[in-house]
């Protein structure tokens, strides 16, 4: 007899770093089945047909309130049987706890019901000839936390956190210690509890991690309940869409606006995303524009920046720019920008369209600006105009130390949260959702402002300049914030 050859599996991972997601595919050689696809299937279908294996099944672990779904396209495209536990207005099979979707003869999912990011959430054990290999976790046991559970609204949020601590539990309790998790959330989404880490895990390491199987649980749901923060305002359309069945992905550009449809749309105040990295939309941009450049997460703060409908035009460098704003932007449901450019804003600039520059500087920066206005805490300025700093020249933000007869402005535009773990004393914070409707609550003056790391702040410099305040953005660290000698407050 020949030497019989162990029939093996692999777990491929989709990611979605920008929204802080993972899809899956799972495959024996020759069959495949993925978990929780994101809207743009192309990519899955792209590594299917590298890998030469067919998709014969697509499972969600939960009606997703972060992304729209490509579950229900990739079964249409592949035929595959496309399987969930919530009703939904599509034909589907619906699962409930102990159900079975067979992959291969070796290769099995096994539906375990464990509700706490949703009412109906399952995970899937993946059985390889009978023996637990892993499982597919969804929004519920994350690594180092767990998927959050006020979702759903209020009134449900203590009890979807209790149920999320029972599924926990039962999930380390059905599983060896071995066995990996694969979640689909917790690498920067905010359908996490707090900050997931890692970039993989077991169920024993958890086990000596994890709060849900760590912590009593009242402990846990009290912990739970008093970190949980602000979520992005289209999340409350991510159910709804993937309930009723996404309509097919269209990543089609429409054809690139003229720099005079561009003017038309900057002066009738619409949302113009400069895609380009901040440093670069520092140094010269179209004013009126708001930057949100690829290097951060995009689609996550300009869908909760913005109203939903509300018309959209991105400008990028290149094409591929565009496109890849676009992809990003049809994963939570914003289908069709208004209108696109393409080009640097000196190509895109008209008779009515001007140029202007942000202000850069750091901590350090700030520290000396406080010494120079005789007070090393920040408050209110006096005075001050202008908005965007022509771009003949970047300015000096040392000596720009804010108003003449007061202190720099110090906008904080972390989320609450943040803010509460410490902060710039004399800071006001305004998180960057907020910002547009917040303008008012902002003393005159120079406005010196920073986020975590320069992103948000940069975003947030472009609305302020836009609305014609004198700005000046803090790319910097706040880690160093302490450090350069900024009096701090928790």
């Amino acid at each position: 007899m020949g030497e019989e050859v162990e029939q093996m599996f692999d777990v491929h991972v989709i990611e979605t770093s920008t929204l802080g997601d993972r899809s899956y595919l799972v495959t024996d050689g020759k069959s495949a089945a993925v978990v929780d696809p994101q809207r743009d299937v192309d990519r899955i279908l792209a590594l299917a047909g590298k890998l030469g294996v067919r998709i014969t099944t697509v499972a969600e672990t939960h009606l997703h309130n972060d992304y729209v779904s490509g579950g229900l396209e990739l079964s249409r495209l592949t035929g595959a049987v496309y399987a969930l536990a919530d009703a939904a207005d599509f034909p589907h099979r619906a699962l409930s706890d102990g159900d079975t979707l067979d992959i291969s003869p070796t290769l099995r999912l096994r539906a375990l019901h464990t509700p706490g990011h949703t009412f109906h959430h399952l995970s899937y054990v993946l059985d390889h000839d009978g023996t637990p290999e892993g499982v597919f976790t969804g929004g519920s046991l994350l690594f180092g936390t767990t998927g959050r559970p006020d979702l759903l609204g209020h009134e449900h949020t203590e009890t979807l956190a209790r149920h999320q601590h029972a599924s926990a539990r039962r999930l380390a309790d059905a599983l060896p210690d071995g066995a990996r998790i694969w979640p689909t959330h917790g690498f920067g989404s905010f359908c996490a509890v707090g900050t997931a880490g890692g970039d993989a895990s077991t169920v024993g390491q958890e086990k000596l991690a994890n709060p849900a199987l760590r912590l009593a649980e009242n402990t846990f749901v009290t912990e739970v309940l008093s970190g949980l923060d602000a979520y992005p305002a289209y999340y409350a359309h991510m159910g709804a869409i993937n309930a009723t069945g996404p309509a097919p992905v269209d990543l089609r550009l429409p054809e690139p606006a003229t720099p005079k449809e561009l003017a038309r749309r900057i002066d009738a105040g619409e949302w113009v995303v400069d895609l380009r990295s901040r440093t670069a939309y520092a140094a010269s941009h179209l004013i009126g524009t708001v930057s949100l450049g690829l290097d951060g997460s995009m689609a996550t703060w300009l869908g909760w920046l913005t109203t939903r409908g509300a018309p959209i035009t991105l400008i990028g460098a290149t094409r591929d720019a565009v496109a890849e704003a676009q992809r990003e932007l049809v994963r939570i449901g914003l289908d069709h920008p208004a209108a696109v450019a393409i080009g640097t804003p000196e190509t895109l600039t008209t008779s009515t369209t001007r140029l202007g520059s942000l202000r850069r500087a750091t901590f350090t920066d700030l520290s000396e600006a406080l010494a120079t206005s005789g007070d090393n805490v920040p408050g209110t300025a006096h005075n001050g105009s202008g908005a965007d700093t022509p771009a003949d020249g970047m300015g000096d933000a040392r000596s720009a130390g804010g108003a003449a007869d007061g202190r720099p402005v110090v906008v904080d535009v972390r989320l609450a949260g943040e803010w509460r773990d410490g902060h710039v004393a004399g800071s006001i914070n305004i998180p960057l959702p907020q910002l547009t409707a917040r303008l008012a609550e902002i003393p005159p003056g120079e406005i010196w402002v920073h986020c975590g790391s320069g992103y948000r702040a940069t975003a947030a410099a472009s609305l302020l300049a836009r609305a014609g305040r004198e700005v000046v953005v803090i790319d910097d660290a706040f880690a160093r914030a302490a450090d350069q000698g900024i009096p701090m407050s928790a």
